[in-house]
Formats: structure tokens, sequence, C-alpha cells
């Protein structure tokens, strides 16, 4: 375990074998989440950007395509139930 300490500006060192082990560089963005237990620190961007052009295809789909109707019901179903279970 390391110990580190809160600056008088606020601010918080972690660990050299903390940022290397996530590949974590200078100027990375975090989401801070105050938690029961402490805080949570995220990345903000856990992923390189990607494009759709990159990606398309990588996921197989058996069946009929869905119309642009069938798409946006869904969507609105699942934001219905995510609004329901208090996210977002």
């Amino acid at each position: 375990m390391t110990v580190t300490k809160l600056s008088t500006r606020g601010q918080v060192v972690l660990p050299k074998t903390v940022r290397d082990g996530r590949g974590w560089r200078p100027g990375t963005e975090f989401v801070v989440e105050e938690t029961a237990s402490g805080v949570l620190l995220r990345p903000q961007r856990p992923f390189a950007p990607t494009r759709f052009e990159d990606v398309r295809g990588s996921l197989k789909y058996e069946g009929r395509p869905k119309t642009i109707g069938e798409m946006n019901r869904g969507i609105a179903k699942a934001v219905k139930e995510r609004h329901a279970r208090g996210r977002y």
C-alpha cells in the first residue's frame, strides 16, 4: 500500500506504479464519484475513439434486419427502463 497526501492546492499524486499499470498519461481526464466508502476515479475515456467504419461488421447478427421504427421503439423502451431504475 502506498500513501499519498492532499496538497494545499487540492492535488493528489497517484503513485507511478498505478499510473503505469493503468496506462494513465499526463492529461488523462477522470470522472470523480463519491461512494459510501470513499472516492472513485474513472478515466473519462477508457478507450481510444473509434470510427463506425473501423468496427462495422464486428458483431454478427443472425436474423432479419430491424426497421428504423423497431430500433426507435427498442431505444425508447430501454430509456424508460433506465429511468424506472433511477438511472438518468
